[in-house]
């Protein structure tokens, strides 16, 4: 009988994380007839291949492979996709987990779309808020959705795809080798889907920092890794905007980093100078014009620093843009009909607290010039574009279990006149949330949730905390749903940030209300963080750890 999916595990002195992951695996919705455990290990030289064979001796569905050690996750994954027996293979790492319905919920969809590729929301402590998982796609591909913001290989795919098409990763110690196979991969996909409803993907950091992209390496090593990732892009795309595009992503990404703002001031001297010649040469050797030409203000005055050779005006923009921060402002909240309405402005503030801005010059829009006086090269950068790269949302995060929702929202940028020819760029409009819909269509799971802003504005990104304004403060709790549940709004926490805190259905006593404001409390909360931080370092994550299971909102999983 074909199986419906096909999990491959790579493993390499896995130890107790093998422990730690299986449940995940072992006890998926699906049904174990339905698919299969494969893990490859990768010549291990602790006790991981005792720990897997007790696994496979007690589950039928748990198949083990061993081959000598390869060095690297690729061979592993590649022996796994030739020996898998499902329709569909998806990738999961030795320290991560699946959620418990995740396989079902990404079949489903793939099955229904007859997808190549099929991506599940990522939740845990290696993931923050993306907008790729914003709302579930049926059908995409590279050019209608910003699949190229989300290259690591913890996906579903399809069998028959990969085999088709000679898609396999690069084996042995290859940098970059997720991103070379997943651009591959996106860019011979028919039709792709996103699933981002339901959490399925749990990406999380190891406690002895020994998760594999964490490997030391040169620059020299590690760009020319990222060269072969590009100029696979340039291969598999036609010269034009499609691809500047996607080559956008790795110019803006990796290729900038070391001159950004964390990593150009936290290197000195040969150090900084180093990294800096390896990516000016690959800035001028490896990409078209077209990829600067589309990058927004302030991240194309860095393209054009570096390209032009000055480093010393790289680390001082550094340094003043370090200082930028968000400004939001409420304009209005207030409940209607069950759902939470709240009109924001968000814009930008430099270090001396002036608004970031644009200058108005013989018809000509300018990067703040007082920003940029007296660095080399930047003098009367043009931004003739400045509404062209802006957006934000606002975000709700779920603190116990690590999600981000993305609620509807209608942020439109505008420039704002500041008086004679300086203007800024803001974000202004309303961002509803509905507590019954938020979660991906379904209500939202008790427990704390906490509001923030995201914007970009003129190559700018900040995330902002969503604090009261004039029009915010006096918020009431509210009973929704059926059977009914509490929602209360707090402005708690050491900036007063807004907090919605949901109490499980059918607990909409006084006796609920009581608690669920005592646990938003922010006194309360500092109490608690006075106690754990006089505990022990091993103590401290072990009572963490216990405060999270613990919590009386939180719902339990089966298996």
């Amino acid at each position: 009988m074909k199986l419906k999916v096909s999990i491959v595990v790579p493993v390499y002195n896995a130890g107790r994380y093998i422990q730690l992951c299986s449940p995940s695996l072992i006890n998926q919705s699906l049904g174990r007839d339905a698919y299969e455990i494969i893990y490859v290990d990768d010549g291990s030289t602790d006790d991981s291949a005792e720990r897997l064979d007790r696994l496979a001796s007690r589950h039928p569905h748990v198949r083990v492979v061993r081959q000598e050690n390869s060095g690297w996750p690729g061979k592993p994954r590649n022996v796994g996709v030739r020996l898998a027996r499902g329709e569909y293979v998806q990738f999961v790492d030795q320290d991560d987990e699946l959620t418990p319905e995740a396989l079902e919920h990404l079949h489903r969809l793939a099955h229904r779309n007859g997808s190549d590729i099929v991506l599940g929301k990522v939740v845990g402590t290696m993931a923050g808020p993306s907008n790729v998982f914003k709302r579930t796609v049926d059908h995409c591909t590279v050019e209608t959705a910003p699949l190229f913001e989300s290259l690591t290989p913890h996906k579903m795919f399809r069998r028959e795809f990969l085999l088709a098409h000679g898609l396999a990763f690069p084996e042995g110690p290859v940098r970059l080798e997720d991103q070379l196979f997943m651009a591959r991969a996106y860019l011979r996909a028919k039709r792709v889907s996103i699933l981002a409803h339901h959490p399925c993907y749990v990406w999380k950091r190891r406690d002895d920092g020994g998760n594999t992209s964490s490997r030391g390496t040169t620059p020299e090593v590690y760009y020319t890794h990222l060269r072969t990732v590009v100029e696979a892009i340039k291969q598999d795309t036609s010269p034009g905007p499609l691809q500047d595009h996607l080559l956008r992503r790795s110019y803006r990404v990796e290729l900038l980093r070391p001159v950004g703002e964390s990593r150009a001031l936290k290197r000195t001297g040969k150090n900084l100078e180093r990294h800096f010649g390896v990516v000016r040469r690959m800035a001028l050797d490896a990409y078209p014009p077209g990829v600067r030409d589309g990058l927004p203000a302030l991240t194309r005055l860095r393209a054009h620093l570096l390209e032009e050779g000055h480093l010393d005006s790289l680390v001082e923009l550094a340094r003043r843009t370090q200082g930028i921060r968000p400004e939001l402002t409420v304009d209005d909240i207030r409940w209607r009909a069950g759902r939470l309405h709240l009109t924001t402005t968000i814009g930008m503030r430099r270090p001396d607290g002036r608004p970031l801005a644009l200058v108005e010059r013989y018809g000509r829009m300018l990067l703040d010039p007082d920003l940029l006086a007296g660095i080399k090269g930047a003098e009367g950068w043009e931004a003739p574009h400045p509404l062209g790269h802006a957006h934000g949302e606002l975000l709700v995060h779920d603190t116990a279990r690590d999600l981000w929702w993305f609620p509807d929202a209608d942020l439109t940028p505008r420039t704002e006149p500041l008086g004679g020819d300086r203007h800024r760029v803001v974000l202004t409009g309303e961002t509803v949330i509905d507590p019954l819909t938020l979660a991906g269509g379904e209500a939202m799971e008790p427990g704390t949730h906490v509001v923030w802003a995201s914007a970009q504005l003129l190559g700018v990104g900040r995330r902002a905390r969503v604090v009261p304004g004039g029009q915010a403060a006096g918020l009431s709790a509210v009973s929704v749903g059926t059977p009914p549940r509490l929602l209360v709004p707090t402005w708690s926490g050491h900036d007063k940030q807004l907090r919605l805190s949901v109490g499980r259905p059918g607990a909409a006593t006084v006796r609920d209300l009581l608690l669920l404001g005592t646990t938003a409390s922010p006194r309360v909360r500092r109490a608690a963080g006075t106690v754990l931080r006089h505990l022990p370092p091993d103590v401290r994550r072990r009572a963490r750890t216990l405060a999270r299971r613990a919590d009386p909102w939180r719902p339990h999983r089966n298996g």
